[in-house]
């Protein structure tokens, strides 16, 4: 049990904390006087009491954790999180057990794929409960619990690896990882609170603002409507929602910088923003050409050609028009563009810029040094000198990223899926995007159940960026 044991007690404290996210949805079905809320209440304490059971069978041997521990609790942590968030789908909206996984991954995640249609017809403490699955998974339910679990005499450090988002290691912006985890999550609520009064401003409802404000800063994008931003055809909202998906697509850990120096220039001197704006910018460019040279009078205009740049290259995923507005150009152009997704260390998706930085340095080293065979070249990302280890580590996370990418493609056109909805619902989700091309191009609802069990899979991969997933399945892994 000396394994075993502690691995029980923190998944059941995480559990008790994740419980926590069945009493809005409570408190909302008071306020609409809607019939659910005593079953969101049952649902509450049954996640309570199964956390409390787990933490109460072996609180005793509860130590600080090691890379090895790390690494199992947040699988499962993921895992489980997942299956317990999709009880309200199955038990109070009746979807179809993988319905009702698919939803709750995809919340959880922060990939906003849905098998839902019609969704302003359900429940307001149902809608609700989705768009908080999405902004507990959106900075990890786990950092939060590193904030507390020092004050448990739990010490949290490795959960903190595990699970923060980024690649490059840097993410430790405190002397301590207490300390470090408070400072993300006050910037994540102080961002989620601001987001809310400016959709609030800008004429939503509060309901509405809540619920948007919760998958905006999450870069979640799911929505209280089947047609998502787009419902509300308001530029104001529309260009609230812009700017805050760029914030959160933005390293938290840039943001901490700028605000605990009190100095903007922070955000103009980081190469990896300036780096993803300008791809960003790209994209753009070559979509507006596209569209000035075709004339299509079913193209979409400016305005929406730039929401849904920001939308999908952020990973976000909440659309004016959707898939379904754009040429076939046009959406692989900026389903590409997800691949390369945000910055490390904000709660976007996809590869992430600051590899794809490194890739290109590379690429660029290795052309310089066939023409210049004897030169010493040194590769540096603005004042950083990134060495051949870190180079290394990010061409290997490419190789098994597009690997696992081609097994889960090859896994969805096994299953009868054409090309197209292959290729953009495993790149959707890998990349936790969410909208995708086919037979998912309004919902995922078509998609055949072994097809979403793939999915869900690779929104999982996405999510654990790949390598936290793989380590817990190597055979050395448990081999001690």
């Amino acid at each position: 049990m000396t394994l075993i044991s502690p691995i029980y007690s923190l998944v059941g404290l995480l559990l008790m904390f994740f419980s926590l996210a069945f009493v809005p949805s409570i408190a909302t079905a008071f306020i609409y006087s809607e019939e659910t809320a005593q079953s969101f209440f049952g649902l509450f304490a049954i996640t309570l009491l199964t956390g409390a059971l787990l933490y109460a069978i072996s609180k005793k041997d509860i130590n600080s954790l090691s890379i090895h521990d790390g690494f199992l609790v947040t699988v499962i942590f993921w895992l489980i999180l997942g299956l317990f968030g999709s009880m309200p789908f199955l038990l109070i909206m009746d979807l179809s057990l993988v319905d009702g996984f698919f939803e709750s991954f995809s919340g959880i995640t922060t990939t906003g794929a849905t098998v839902l249609s019609g969704i302003e017809n359900y429940d307001k403490s149902v809608l609700l409960f989705r768009q908080i699955l999405q902004w507990i998974g959106g900075m990890g339910l786990i950092i939060l619990a590193v904030a507390i679990l020092p004050s448990l005499g739990i010490g949290g450090g490795q959960l903190f690896k595990m699970e923060t988002p980024g690649s490059d290691n840097t993410q430790k912006i405190t002397p301590r990882i207490k300390e470090t985890a408070q400072a993300l999550w006050r910037i994540y609520l102080a961002l989620s609170v601001l987001c809310f009064i400016s959709y609030m401003m800008a004429g939503m409802s509060s309901f509405d603002a809540l619920a948007h404000a919760l998958s905006t800063v999450s870069i979640g994008g799911f929505s209280t409507y089947d047609q998502s931003i787009g419902y509300f055809n308001s530029i104001p909202i529309e260009l609230v929602c812009i700017f805050f998906m760029l914030l959160s697509s933005v390293s938290f850990v840039l943001h901490y910088s700028a605000l605990s120096s009190k100095s903007l220039m922070r955000y103009f001197k980081n190469p990896e923003l300036g780096f993803f704006l300008g791809i960003m910018l790209s994209i753009f460019l070559v979509g507006l050409i596209f569209l000035v040279t075709t004339k299509s009078a079913e193209d979409p205009d400016l305005r929406s050609l730039i929401f849904q740049t920001v939308s999908i290259v952020t990973t976000s995923g909440f659309h004016t028009e959707g898939f379904a507005g754009l040429p076939m150009f046009l959406a692989f152009l900026l389903l590409i563009g997800a691949f390369i997704g945000a910055c490390s260390g904000s709660v976007g998706g996809g590869i992430k810029s600051w590899r794809v930085m490194v890739m290109v340095n590379q690429v660029k080293k290795e052309i310089f040094k066939i023409v210049h065979p004897d030169a010493v070249v040194i590769s540096k990302i603005g004042n950083k000198v990134i060495d051949s280890s870190i180079a290394e580590k990010v061409w290997g996370f490419f190789s098994i990223y597009v690997i696992t990418f081609m097994f889960l493609f090859l896994g969805m056109l096994a299953t009868g899926a054409d090309f197209e909805t292959s290729f953009s619902t495993v790149g959707a989700c890998l990349n936790n995007l969410g909208p995708a091309l086919g037979e998912a191009l309004y919902n995922y609802e078509n998609i055949s159940s072994v097809g979403k069990f793939i999915l869900i899979l690779a929104m999982v991969l996405g999510r654990l960026e790949i390598f936290t997933f793989l380590v817990v399945l190597a055979p050395s892994f448990w081999r001690r």
